[in-house]
């Protein structure tokens, strides 16, 4: 009868049927719900058909081999006639196991690959926080002074990097010493940042627009993340243009252990020089000295040989340490 397709059998309420024979048609594919509509049906005769060898007969395939009501005639020789590279090819033997979706495997490999991205994503946060936060800020460093590289002058003669529990003596002492008696311009964070501008961009123009930066270690510093960046910003600059550009003063004697963990700052100490506050209690006209000369210290390699001689060495460490 030449049928290109069994779909008609959908709607013909044929729920009592058991013998179905359809040789010599020219339909190829065979649907899941025309079988279903035949829910009596023993016997299935489909000699002669070539069939389609592809996803659209998976259904078809594995039922012809796991149904146990039905038994159908002559299975094992049921030929492909397309795709023609499969033609003439048993159906039997095609493999369909692409073409199915195993849902356990797939909630297998995602709750896999979600757990993972969770143990990833703590480990970074855990052990490499800093890191990829000191790796963001160095890019921007970085593209800052690629663009403005070429710009040679500075508005401010430095930069005062400090601790909000620490400007008292930043307003008391060093504003009134360096401004008004000695007349450098220093760029402080609530007098002269830019309102409205991102924080970081605000630290790195002022670093950057800065001859020097003055860093006021305390331990309130060392414990803000502000201040660790801006230092961040501040080293890096020091060691990308190899000028004298950095002046630690420490406003408290800080043991050797507590520095431990910040091993950037240590890093720093062994290369800069450095103020101690604390230690020149008896001679504070000489620290006062001291920093000018390193505010005037040119910001070539030269430069670097400035000896501090106020508080020499690690804090917190003897002389003979």
């Amino acid at each position: 009868t030449n049928l290109r397709s069994l779909d008609f059998l959908l709607h013909a309420n044929l729920t009592e049927l058991e013998f179905l024979q359809v040789r010599k048609n020219s339909f190829s594919v065979i649907s899941e719900p025309v079988m279903q509509s035949l829910p009596a049906l023993v016997y299935l005769d489909m000699q002669g058909n070539s069939f389609t060898c592809d996803c659209d007969n998976a259904w078809f395939l594995q039922w012809v081999i796991t149904n146990k009501q039905t038994q159908v005639s002559d299975a094992y020789n049921f030929e492909c006639n397309f795709p023609p590279n499969l033609k003439g090819r048993k159906l039997l033997e095609l493999d369909v196991r692409s073409c199915t979706v195993d849902v356990g495997f797939v909630c297998y490999i995602s709750t896999a690959c979600a757990v993972m991205v969770v143990m990833a994503v703590s480990f970074t946060h855990h052990f490499l926080q800093w890191h990829l936060v000191y790796a963001y800020y160095l890019l921007l460093a970085f593209l800052y002074n690629t663009k403005h590289k070429d710009k040679r002058a500075h508005p401010y003669d430095a930069f005062v990097s400090y601790n909000a529990n620490d400007e008292h003596w930043v307003l008391g002492e060093l504003l009134p010493k360096l401004e008004d008696e000695q007349g450098w311009r220093l760029c402080l964070h609530h007098r002269d940042f830019q309102p409205g501008k991102p924080i970081m961009e605000n630290i790195t123009d002022a670093i950057y627009g800065s001859r020097k930066t003055i860093c006021v270690i305390s331990h309130d510093y060392l414990a803000s993340e502000w201040c660790s960046r801006e230092i961040q910003v501040a080293s890096f600059r020091l060691f990308d243009e190899q000028k004298d550009v950095l002046i630690l003063v420490f406003l408290e004697d800080i043991p050797m252990q507590q520095l431990s963990p910040y091993h950037r700052m240590r890093r720093l100490l062994k290369r800069q020089t450095y103020l101690s506050w604390s230690r020149a209690v008896a001679h504070p006209d000489l620290f006062w000295e001291k920093l000018r000369q390193a505010l005037e210290t040119r910001e070539d390699p030269a430069g670097e040989h400035l000896l501090l001689s106020v508080g020499d060495g690690i804090p917190g460490e003897r002389p003979d340490q």
